[in-house]
């Protein structure tokens, strides 16, 4: 028994290093490919590693992309998704949690039955909804005559405003707030807004770090809504639609070592978020793992 005890750690050790291996070598694989010279990717016997590192992938990819207004308009609507995500999720998963009022589990479940539909399902809908969007883009009171808020950037962001998820998980740690702090504070005078802002939020900081993380990638990835949207207005064109047009790079030979450069580029905004958050994103998946 003591022999099995002690060889237990060592395969866990093992699972988690395999489990690691398969996630870091894509993005490796990506990066080397970036740096590929004409007629190096693809080539069979495959090499992991470019013969020398080119760095005029990262000059064609600049070239041809719109850099500045593509991140732009991802940083926009990426800061807009997760700001709003953040205060709804909390502010619904507070009343949800802690006020007593008349169809509250009703409610809840409502928001557990959307997790079960996927987002695409509606975004049809949505995209009907912002084109006859009355007095916006040209339309009368009606919503007839014009294009509507397909043509700004609010439209990148307004099926993504509210998440389902994110209001079960806010509720989900809220509830853990044990009532009597909140009683305490309601009799010396502290209103709804105050115990939310005062007293719950600070408590819920690791798990809306986890939130706002998990947000920011969805929707800086976001690719099929800003396709539909850049039909409609290109001006409004995000990063990953842009790198997407890439494929149809001029030079056959050197086509997925510019999109990969792209996509380096793109990911280079996550990747300096998660480090700067990263204690407080395990802290809150750990959280998450004990609830």
């Amino acid at each position: 028994m003591s022999r099995r005890r002690q060889r237990v750690p060592w395969v866990s050790y093992l699972l988690v290093l395999s489990g690691a291996v398969l996630m870091v070598v894509p993005f490796l694989d990506m990066v080397m490919t970036s740096f590929k010279g004409p007629g190096e990717s693809g080539r069979l016997p495959y090499r992991f590693l470019p013969k020398g590192f080119d760095f005029g992938n990262y000059r064609a990819a600049l070239d041809q992309l719109d850099l500045p207004v593509l991140f732009r308009n991802s940083v926009t609507a990426t800061a807009l998704i997760t700001g709003s995500v953040l205060l709804t999720s909390s502010l619904a998963g507070y009343a949800l949690a802690k006020l007593r009022f008349r169809g509250r589990d009703f409610i809840f479940r409502l928001v557990l039955a959307t997790m079960m539909f996927p987002p695409f399902l509606f975004f049809i809908p949505h995209f009907l909804i912002l084109v006859h969007w009355p007095l916006a883009g040209g339309n009368d009171l009606l919503g007839r005559g014009g294009a509507g808020l397909t043509v700004s950037v609010v439209a990148l962001t307004m099926p993504f405003l509210v998440n389902g998820f994110g209001i079960f998980l806010m509720r989900q740690f809220m509830v853990s707030v044990p009532d009597e702090i909140l009683e305490a504070a309601r009799l010396d005078g502290a209103g709804e807004f105050t115990l939310w802002w005062r007293i719950v939020l600070p408590q819920t900081k690791p798990v809306l770090v986890t939130l706002a993380l998990l947000t920011f990638v969805d929707a800086w990835n976001e690719y099929i809504w800003a396709l539909l949207i850049s039909t409609a207005d290109p001006d409004v064109m995000t990063l990953p639609v842009g790198i997407q047009l890439l494929q149809d790079y001029v030079d056959p030979t050197r086509t997925m070592p510019v999109v990969m450069a792209a996509l380096v580029l793109s990911i280079l905004p996550v990747l300096v978020l998660f480090l700067l958050l990263q204690k407080h994103y395990i802290r809150g998946v750990m959280l998450s793992g004990l609830k």
